[in-house]
């Protein structure tokens, strides 16, 4: 049979998707590819679609659950590689961690073996787990790999936590505390104007006053050094629920602020 863009062609064999990325290749096509994980949720259908706009590509997702959901089907991917793309290898992209450095290093890993696997162009990922972002732009540039990556903003639930399998397994209970992880990420980069310290104390307070204890509270610039003391910034932020581990992670312009930002 004939390949058709579009249908989602679903393969199982690795070799068969390095033919698929070769070919495309080989007509002058982008091969743009979108690592998932076991589970797919609204955040991961944005990837898609984000994927999807780039003019010229082939859309590849790797898909690792149990079965391959019919909405790969509905957003036009052109091929869905079904199953784990094995590695042992861990990559240390030399950011300075916040998260296990562990999990990181397999996150990187598991999406540099995805890009090599496709014989991508382009790979999309989601600014959610932004140190991860982070990592893999480190590791793809530090070897020379002929990938560029784009980047998608988080998608949140109108309440504003961000969309994640994590955070649906929040209990009911402790569903007010993960808001206050949002809003007060979002309360600190409205006080990005007066400077970190402002920052920081701001979304302590928000956390203190929904009896919320952070693991951490960060700032970082975007290349996850140390935030400058005038510039673009990342506000990052952990929190502990009842044993589900939150994160989350906004931008901010430190020590201008959003209403400084066009007078500038």
């Amino acid at each position: 049979m004939a390949f058709e863009p579009g249908q989602a062609v679903v393969v199982t064999d690795e070799a068969l998707l390095a033919t698929y990325g070769r070919a495309f290749r080989k007509i002058g096509k982008s091969v743009v590819v979108v690592p998932l994980g076991t589970d797919l949720h609204a955040g991961h259908v944005e990837l898609i679609r984000a994927a999807k706009s780039l003019l010229g590509a082939y859309v590849v997702v790797t898909y690792s659950g149990a079965e391959v959901p019919d909405v790969f089907a509905r957003e036009h991917v052109d091929v869905v590689f079904h199953g784990a793309l094995e590695t042992r290898v861990r990559v240390d992209a030399g950011v300075d961690p916040l998260e296990p450095a562990e999990e990181t290093q397999r996150a990187v890993a598991t999406i540099l073996a995805a890009i090599n696997a496709s014989h991508a162009t382009d790979v999309v990922l989601g600014e959610k787990d932004f140190e991860v972002l982070v990592a893999a732009q480190y590791a793809v540039s530090g070897l020379r790999m002929e990938c560029k990556l784009h980047s998608v903003p988080t998608v949140r639930t109108p309440d504003g936590i961000p969309v994640s399998n994590r955070n649906a397994r929040v209990a009911v209970e402790k569903r007010e505390a993960a808001l206050a992880l949002s809003a007060a990420l979002t309360a600190g980069a409205h006080a990005a104007e007066r400077g970190r310290d402002a920052v920081l104390e701001t979304v302590r307070g928000v956390l203190a006053a929904a009896g919320v204890e952070p693991e951490y509270v960060e700032l970082r610039d975007l290349a996850m050094r140390p935030a400058p003391d005038e510039g673009d910034a990342r506000l990052l932020a952990a929190v502990d629920l009842g044993g589900v581990r939150l994160i989350d992670n906004v931008g901010l312009p430190l020590g201008v602020g959003f209403k400084n930002i066009d007078s500038e």
